[in-house]
């Protein structure tokens, strides 16, 4: 059987993978780690549950609170909040755990559950092993000590949960977005009511699509991963600017006035250069991933911004980041951290923060993400292959350096194993998308050849 925990908490189809069963088992098992790690040592630990709207949140969320609640465990129920707000404020109440019900960016079927540490943060991967092999463990028949009594957790609903994180989001903003039109693409999830509210509150006129979840259609054909609404409202309602979250709302893309997309890594860079400005950006540094655009890496380099680049994933984004105290990270998926408010990543606050640099400058944003150019990028998925062997293949590695002698020091090549799939991903990136593409696809055909 495979890990349960993968790189985002432990996610699955809703009542076939991911069971009620599963959840409260799970809860339980973490409450118990917890408390050997010595977590709730000297007091009666606190959890904050949320979920976003997916209909099979309900009924897993209620196994989540029964499971704390039979270990022990207060819990505060937030409702339906984004995964950032569920992170802040576990850290504000100063809970001990908190517990994320969601599966972002997925389809309405999937569902996920994802562990807050005390504070906000992740937990470590040694405590998500430590929850699995206690699971599994009682799961197989070995007894539960379980509280009787006055022991037992209480539950109760903790309704200034949405009142308090719009009041911090507004209170992080540099300044106010008075005179901006923004549209906001909620994608039927977490973020429907949040995000609106907060620009809103902040100053802007808020125009809003996907923002009535009904429990099914979470991220159907909106939000992050599908722009064509945003794009023709902003369009037509003449707005400056419009952002689209994902289910949960710890990412954010943006489309500007002409109806273009903006993505996460000129998000990252016109926030990185407005943190430069104002002193924040600490080390004068930005951490990506290597699946950034080179014109990214080019306009940094330009503006005199340091760029550490990381393995894929916000989860490495944020262990650069918390390592070495750099302040802001991100994907070009539109994954943000600003370290300096928020523990994870935050469509709603990258959101406002882009808005309030355009209110800040005067300039558009097409302007301001124009500080970078995004050079062609082609990703070729090569199947059925032995993707253990891309490092090693000889015949691989000598087709790589002819594509680099003949893209330059424009053009970038980058062969990488999937986590998750029989698959080697093969991106290029040149100055002129033909040259990109043909290079891509002769080196698929190495890659077939050398590892099929």
């Amino acid at each position: 059987m495979g890990r349960l925990f993968g790189t985002d908490g432990v996610r699955g189809v809703a009542n076939a993978d991911l069971t009620a069963e599963l959840a409260l088992g799970l809860s339980v098992a973490a409450a118990h780690v917890l408390a050997e790690a010595g977590s709730f040592e000297g007091h009666r630990p606190v959890a904050v549950v949320g979920r976003d709207p997916r209909a099979s949140g309900e009924f897993l969320e209620a196994a989540v609170v029964a499971g704390l609640a039979s270990a022990g465990v207060d819990v505060l129920r937030v409702g339906v909040l984004p995964t950032p707000a569920v992170a802040y404020l576990t850290g504000a109440l100063g809970a001990d755990l908190g517990v994320m019900l969601s599966a972002s960016h997925n389809a309405m079927p999937d569902n996920g559950i994802k562990f807050f540490a005390r504070g906000g943060h992740k937990l470590a991967d040694e405590l998500e092993d430590r929850i699995e092999q206690t699971y599994r463990a009682h799961a197989s028949g070995e007894p539960w000590d379980r509280p009787t009594g006055a022991g037992v957790g209480r539950v109760r609903e903790y309704d200034q949960g949405f009142d308090n994180y719009v009041a911090h989001l507004i209170g992080v903003l540099p300044n106010r977005l008075d005179g901006l039109k923004v549209v906001i693409d909620g994608a039927h999830g977490a973020a429907a009511r949040v995000s609106p509210e907060a620009f809103a509150r902040a100053g802007a006129e808020v125009v809003t699509i996907g923002t009535e979840p009904d429990g099914l259609n979470i991220n159907h054909e909106c939000g992050s991963t599908h722009l064509g609404k945003l794009r023709a409202a902003v369009v037509e309602h003449g707005a400056d600017l419009g952002v689209a979250h994902d289910g949960d709302a710890d990412r954010c893309l943006a489309v500007d006035a002409k109806g273009d997309e903006v993505d996460g890594d000129q998000i990252l860079a016109v926030l990185g250069l407005a943190m430069r400005d104002a002193g924040s950006l600490r080390k004068n540094t930005i951490v990506a991933t290597v699946m950034s655009n080179l014109g990214f890496k080019l306009a940094m380099e330009r503006e005199g911004v340091d760029l550490v680049q990381t393995a894929v994933g916000d989860r490495y984004v944020l262990e650069e980041m918390k390592a070495n105290g750099f302040a802001l990270g991100g994907e070009q998926s539109g994954h943000v951290i600003v370290l300096d408010h928020a523990t994870t990543g935050d469509g709603t606050l990258t959101g406002l923060m882009l808005a309030a640099r355009v209110a800040a400058t005067g300039r558009s944003l097409a302007e301001l993400a124009g500080v970078m150019e995004r050079l062609p990028q082609v990703l070729v998925n090569v199947r059925d292959v032995d993707k253990s062997r891309v490092a090693t293949s000889e015949e691989l590695a000598e087709a790589v350096k002819t594509a680099e002698r003949e893209l330059g020091s424009t053009g970038r090549v980058l062969l990488r194993s999937s986590g998750t799939e029989p698959l080697v991903r093969v991106m290029v990136e040149a100055a002129d998308i033909e040259q990109a593409r043909a290079v891509a696809q002769r080196l698929a055909d190495v890659v077939k050849s050398a590892l099929g």
